[in-house]
């Protein structure tokens, strides 16, 4: 059948999965760096443009990229719209991979446009229950948002995320929720780093916010309409053609 009236194929959407992702780590990583040299030492300043970075290219990544991929950039948002059935299994599976390579690449490209090691092992630290307990509340917030949105908000869930992510850069001490960019910042000694011995603590926080915040949406929604994170997508009857 006709490649419009199909979609796009398994391997773009895989690509534009990539590119999100990648793109997200670089305006992560970017903005801290730039952040952290420009704010002379203030770091409530450079946290301030980490997380306004942050939120504006978000934004701009779902509209972007949601009609191709439906812009999850996380896993554990692609799993968790595979367990509520929007997309397949099989294209969940091959979106992580692409999620985490294009994270890991987002990091080297930010390390070398601001002349920082690329790929140097982190050495900031993110470790305690704390951190545990501010991953959970951050991706149980974060899928807690898009599992209900994206049903009945689909055309406001890209701002909605985006404001959410900028505001739990402040209200939590961590700020993740997502696998992706955990793991890819452990590649970077830069402000926005993360020490590798600190990732399994904080992973169990992530998939413990959203295995809650779909146990319980499923309770408080039990038979909402079929929806998906964004935009009009493949394997997303119900979604309206952007996150």
């Amino acid at each position: 059948m006709d490649a419009a009236l199909d979609g796009p194929s398994p391997l773009r959407r895989c690509v534009a999965e990539a590119l999100g992702t990648g793109l997200l780590l670089a305006a992560i990583v970017g903005s801290g760096i730039l952040g952290a040299r420009l704010s002379a030492g203030n770091t409530g300043v450079a946290l301030l443009a980490n997380a306004l970075a942050t939120g504006a290219v978000l934004f701009a990544l779902i509209e972007w990229l949601a009609p191709i991929s439906g812009a999850h950039f996380n896993p554990l948002v692609s799993l968790a719209m595979a367990f509520r059935g929007d997309i397949k299994l099989g294209v969940a599976a091959a979106y992580v991979p692409a999620q985490l390579l294009g994270g890991f690449a987002g990091v080297g490209l930010a390390d070398a446009m601001f002349g920082a090691p690329v790929f140097a092992q982190a050495t900031h630290e993110s470790s305690g229950s704390t951190r545990t307990l501010a991953e959970f509340v951050a991706t149980f917030g974060l899928l807690g948002i898009i599992w209900t949105c994206s049903r009945t908000r689909s055309a406001a869930l890209p701002a909605i995320v985006a404001a959410y992510v900028v505001g739990i850069f402040w209200f939590t001490p961590t700020g993740y929720a997502n696998p992706a960019v955990a793991l890819a910042r452990t590649l970077t000694d830069t402000p926005t780093g993360i020490r590798p011995q600190d990732i399994p603590a904080l992973l169990l926080g992530e998939a413990a916010g959203t295995a809650t915040a779909i146990a319980l949406l499923t309770w408080l929604t039990p038979n909402p309409h079929t929806g998906s994170l964004v935009r009009r997508a493949p394997d997303r009857p119900n979604l309206k053609a952007r996150a």
